[in-house]
């Protein structure tokens, strides 16, 4: 009874075995065109791109510190909220600074209205010098017709003694009066009040005042967002003491730390995918390579390794690599500093440079100008008020012969 039952399950192993082959077939199959679609992906896309997570956002943290010593009477901004250029954020008690002020304008007024004096005397010894000149021509007359008739007799000796004396108190009075007259115009000489060096040196003088009194309002340098405040009303603060943070978000870029293996064909000018963990792969920002930084994490960091001990073990470093973010899409998607960014880099045109290409970016705002721009007005006017008429357009003296 059992010889039946055989060649059923010789053909039941059969067919087994005949469909594990086509499996195993099938498999085999499956892998080598997976091998091929990655070799081909690799040959054609892969090897042209590097990659890495360990990317962050960083951006501009501006400082606002006091450049005066004062006390806060007022803080006009909180962390989160936004600030535009030229906001006051923070105002110091200017009381002091004020009356500094007020003192630095008077003596630019006083001087001003001396200067003057000294150009009105340059007439006044003019015309001494003119009286001086008469009164030597008179005397010198004097003298020769007493001469002319002293033959005569008509005049005695004596008379012309004292004509002769005359002449020389005469000279002896014009030569004062011209070294007078030499002394004031060594003093106004190729000036006028508006340039004159007393006058400007009370006018700098109003400038240190009046800047030291602007500067008891600290504006907001740039456009963004306050961060890290820790000043208080009432706080007293120094020159260099950090008030807050300003920080611009709309000029962000992204640190990209990259394995040094992976920097072989990486240059400047590439283009650059990134996806931020906040949006999600859904959000794709456009860059590019900027520039790489000067030295890995390592050998800036606080405790650089000491890599000539004894005890050493080969670590993989990473270089910084800049990567600039699209304006455009910083506007419709905005990043903070420090977020998690994927990178990905373009690599197939390496014909580019590592260092040499790299473009200088310059920070710089002109909050600052005004105060200077309205001290020059602030001067100007003081000037105007005391000098008179024509102050501006006064005559250079002109050395004359005396």
């Amino acid at each position: 009874m059992s010889t039946p039952q055989q060649p059923a399950a010789s053909t039941q192993a059969a067919n087994n075995n005949g469909k594990r082959k086509r499996m195993m077939t099938l498999l085999v199959i499956v892998i080598l065109i997976a091998a091929i679609a990655y070799g081909l992906y690799y040959f054609l896309v892969a090897r042209f791109h590097e990659g890495t997570d360990d990317a962050y956002v960083n951006g501009n943290v501006v400082q606002i510190t006091p450049q005066v010593t004062g006390t806060v009477i007022a803080v006009n901004a909180d962390d989160t909220q936004t600030v535009k250029a030229g906001d006051p954020i923070v105002v110091l008690d200017p009381a002091d600074a004020r009356v500094a002020l007020e003192q630095a304008e008077a003596q630019l007024a006083q001087t001003v209205r001396q200067v003057r004096g000294l150009f009105a005397d340059d007439s006044q010894y003019e015309a001494q010098v003119a009286v001086r000149q008469s009164d030597l021509s008179r005397a010198q007359d004097d003298l020769r017709r007493r001469m002319t008739v002293a033959q005569t007799g008509a005049v005695s000796q004596e008379e012309i003694s004292h004509a002769r004396d005359s002449v020389k108190s005469a000279q002896a009075a014009l030569d004062a009066a011209q070294q007078q007259l030499a002394s004031n115009r060594a003093l106004t000489a190729n000036t006028t009040v508006t340039d004159h060096p007393n006058v400007l040196a009370a006018a700098a003088k109003v400038r240190d005042a009046y800047l030291a009194n602007a500067r008891n309002t600290l504006p907001a340098p740039v456009d963004g967002y306050v961060a890290k405040r820790s000043v208080q009303v009432g706080q007293r603060v120094s020159p260099g003491n950090p008030l807050m943070a300003v920080v611009p978000l709309n000029s962000v870029w992204v640190d990209a730390n990259f394995k040094e293996v992976q920097l072989r064909h990486i240059r400047i000018g590439q283009p650059v995918e990134l996806t931020a963990d906040v949006y999600g792969s859904s959000v794709k920002y456009q860059g590019k390579v900027v520039g790489f930084s000067a030295g890995t994490g390592s050998a800036f960091s606080l405790l650089p390794a000491q890599n000539a001990t004894g005890n050493w073990i080969k670590v993989v470093q990473r270089l910084p690599v800049r990567v600039a973010i699209d304006p455009q899409q910083l506007e419709k998607h905005p990043l903070r500093i420090g977020l998690s960014m994927q990178v990905d880099v373009d690599i197939k045109d390496d014909s580019g440079s590592e260092l040499t290409n790299a473009k200088n970016t310059v920070y710089q705002t002109d909050v600052f100008a005004k105060y200077g721009d309205q001290a020059d007005a602030e001067i100007a006017r003081i000037i105007a008020a005391n000098a008179g008429q024509g102050a501006g357009t006064t005559q250079k003296t002109a050395a004359k012969p005396l």
